[in-house]
């Protein structure tokens, strides 16, 4: 087994579905987000971390335009399409590490983000009770 299969069977994957995903046409009137936490400090997925998602209206302020859990595995997938704007994500860190007996110095994590139209955007959150990180994901 190449290398990249090795990394694909460890991620559930086979060359075959990796292909299809990379195949994926998107919408060129409208963009999609999808996001997935992991808990670095527990080294599991984020399973049943509430967030919502604000738009960046023409003003400056933000509205919120929807709300969504965490799955078993940590991800969101059902986010509707969107417009080209400025978006927030606010992860509601306080409520995940309470319901663990935590006690966590960043109560939400919020971040903002840019997207165009006919494009996916995969946001992901790495927390633990006193850091965070993000970055583009695919």
């Amino acid at each position: 087994m190449d290398r990249l299969g090795r990394i694909l069977k460890t991620i559930g994957l086979d060359h075959a579905t990796a292909s299809a995903m990379g195949d994926t046409k998107h919408d060129p009137n409208t963009a999609t987000i999808s996001s997935h936490v992991l808990d670095t400090s527990l080294g599991t997925p984020g399973k049943g971390l509430k967030m919502a998602l604000f738009v960046r209206e023409g003003n400056g302020n933000f509205s919120e335009i929807s709300r969504h859990e965490t799955n078993e595995d940590g991800r969101v997938k059902d986010f509707k399409p969107i417009a080209a704007g400025v978006y927030k994500l606010v992860f509601e860190t306080d409520e995940y590490y309470l319901k663990q007996n935590i006690e966590c110095f960043y109560p939400e994590c919020s971040i903002v983000f840019r997207t165009k139209l006919g494009e996916h955007y995969h946001v992901p959150l790495l927390i633990s009770p006193f850091g965070y990180t993000t970055y583009r994901g695919s």
